[in-house]
């Protein structure tokens, strides 16, 4: 399934709002090892089955990962990369028994692919989201709304008063020696309102597992998706009297690149990600997608259970190297707390199979893995935005990720329950979903790491959630106004389902 729009889960597709078009989108000493990729070609050649992408993880140390790349080119397995650090090895093999025999090799813990279509499968489809850039005339009317100090579509963005970024920006924009890394679709990084901030040195292309420092290659090509480059604004778009401002419009960004041509964030790449950020000076990462194909990987099935060790490997070795974890919740409405969550979307990249899982012993990851940060979205009322999942206990804080404009109306001068922000070419646009909720989370992660250089990734959690507004339950939550209940919030005013710890606070996190 080529297109994003259509199966992503951070980013929801929303109805035009007033003034402007909404974009449809939906919804990165100790150095890995690559290992030659000619350790047994005869072997690998005596295989003819499809080609598919594995993650083996291992037990113990170097030596242990020179014995399994024995094992693995034994069993016709071609070694991509050896992340040494954190014990994975990402391999490619056409042999259709390759999980099964490598996972009888000696210091194998776990094995498995890591999706349901062979490599040759992928197309190239574009990614067509619908997004338009707004208007020179609309650009004009935002600037007219505009006080001293503010970039010219600022008044537009209604999201930055909630969380009182504006007020926190007039203390401090954040520290350029903080840099957030978005690990996502790409980043446009020529966009006027990102350049400023960018960081190349700390910016690389994942996709295939092993990271790409080719200049530009983490931008997202001609018909690719442009999330990245819209998160990216949300958390740092320069106040540069140009567009918007992000909400923390001083610190350095990163464009991490982890999805394929079509949309697709397949474990070797986010593993990638989060080992580049670790080993770059990344201090806080940005995830806003689930890993693919399966929206949650269950932990007995002996694939999807080698998958959830990879990327829980990365996120630590990330955060024991000082880099906060940021993730999405979520958009489809799912109560992550509940005995069972029916799946019907997964493996998305072939056939989706319809599946009733536990979410105790199966995880939207990164999202609900431990010690990553999960956001929950809210609208311009500061409601649960109508899409986002929930869950007492699985959400730690709220952030605002937009909704319908008849659901949450904003004050004027805003006209868009949307999130407004960077757009590939230099261009602007509206997205609402929990995706655009965590850079918001992100930035104000960055915005306390300026204020608390030195703190750990642990300190900087809790500040975040100490400081948090509390938000008590919206109980009856009748977002559609049609007399049914859409959801049940179970929990206190300072730690609930649908809002974890509260709405972040931006201007708490630069006092």
């Amino acid at each position: 399934m080529a297109h994003l729009g259509s199966r992503r889960g951070r980013a929801l597709a929303l109805p035009v709002g007033l003034a402007l078009t909404a974009s449809l989108g939906f919804l990165a000493p100790g150095a890995a090892s690559a290992a030659e990729l000619s350790d047994a070609p005869a072997t690998v050649a005596a295989f003819s089955g499809p080609k598919l992408s594995y993650v083996v993880n291992i037990e113990g140390g170097r030596w242990t990962a020179a014995s399994v790349r024995k094992a693995i080119a034994a069993a016709g397995g071609e070694v991509v990369i050896s992340y040494d650090q954190i014990g994975v090895i990402v391999v490619h093999s056409q042999n259709p028994e390759f999980a099964k025999t490598i996972r009888q090799a000696d210091g194998v813990v776990s094995a498995g692919s890591t999706r349901t279509a062979p490599l040759s499968a992928q197309s190239d489809d574009s990614v067509d989201e619908g997004a338009q850039a707004l208007t020179p005339a609309e650009i004009k009317a935002a600037a007219a709304a505009a006080t001293d100090g503010q970039d010219p579509m600022e008044p537009l963005q209604w999201d930055m008063p909630a969380i009182k970024a504006d007020k926190a920006h007039a203390k401090t924009l954040g520290s350029s020696k903080v840099t957030v890394g978005i690990i996502d679709t790409g980043v446009d990084d020529t966009h006027p309102d990102l350049a400023p901030n960018f960081d190349a040195a700390a910016s690389a292309n994942c996709v295939s597992g092993k990271p790409d420092t080719t200049p530009g290659s983490w931008r997202p090509k001609k018909g690719e998706s442009d999330h990245g480059t819209h998160v990216a604004g949300t958390i740092g778009a320069a106040k540069n009297g140009i567009g918007i401002t992000g909400v923390a419009p001083g610190v350095k960004l990163a464009g991490i690149k982890v999805s394929t041509p079509d949309g697709f964030f397949y474990t070797e790449a986010v593993v990638c990600g989060f080992v580049w950020a670790a080993e770059h000076g990344v201090d806080v990462t940005n995830n806003s997608y689930y890993t693919d194909p399966w929206m949650f990987a269950c932990k007995n099935d002996e694939d999807q259970k080698a998958l959830i060790e990879a990327v829980t490997r990365a996120t630590r070795y990330a955060e024991k190297k000082g880099t906060v974890n940021v993730a999405a919740a979520g958009n489809s409405k799912f109560d992550l707390a509940a005995d069972t969550i029916t799946d019907t979307s997964s493996p998305n990249d072939t056939t989706a199979v319809t599946r009733d899982i536990d979410p105790t012993e199966c995880f939207d990851y990164p999202s609900m893995l431990p010690g990553v940060v999960t956001v929950s979205a809210t609208g311009a009322k500061n409601l649960k935005a109508s899409y986002s999942n929930y869950g007492l206990g699985v959400i730690d804080i709220a952030a605002p990720g937009g909704d319908r404009t008849e659901y949450q109306t904003p004050d004027a001068p805003a006209v868009n329950g949307r999130i407004l922000s960077t757009t590939v070419d230099g261009g602007y646009n509206y997205k609402a979903g929990t995706s655009m909720a965590s850079p918001h989370a992100a930035g104000v992660l960055a915005l306390l790491k300026s204020t608390h250089p030195n703190a750990s990734p642990a300190a900087l959690k809790a500040l975040l959630y100490a400081q948090a507004d509390d938000l008590a339950c919206t109980n009856p939550y009748d977002i559609e106004g049609d007399g049914k209940i859409d959801a049940v919030c179970e929990g206190g005013k300072n730690k609930n389902g649908f809002y974890g710890a509260g709405l972040i606070d931006a201007l708490a996190a630069v006092k």
